[in-house]
C-alpha cells in the first residue's frame, strides 16, 4: 500500500520537473529571439523587471501549490 501512495508522488515531482524546464528554454528562447530582432546583441535586463517577474512567479507557483489543497 505504500508504494501506490509514493508512486503517484514521484511521478507529480517527474512531470512538473519536464514542465519546467520546458517552459525555462522557452521562455530562453523567446528572449533570445527578441533581443536577435532588435540587434540589440545579449539582452539588458533591468531590476525592476526582474522583481516583476520574480512577483509574477512566485504568484503562480503559490497558485499551483493551492490546487493541492482540498479547502
Amino acid at each position: 500500500m505504500s508504494e501506490n501512495n509514493d508512486n503517484w508522488k514521484i511521478k507529480v515531482l517527474i512531470v512538473s520537473t519536464v514542465i519546467g524546464a520546458v517552459s525555462g528554454l522557452a521562455a530562453g528562447y523567446l528572449l533570445n529571439k527578441t533581443a536577435e530582432q532588435k540587434q540589440s546583441g545579449a539582452p539588458r535586463i533591468q531590476t525592476t523587471d526582474a522583481l516583476k517577474l520574480t512577483v509574477g512567479v512566485i504568484g503562480l507557483v503559490r497558485g499551483i501549490a493551492s490546487l493541492g489543497d482540498p479547502n
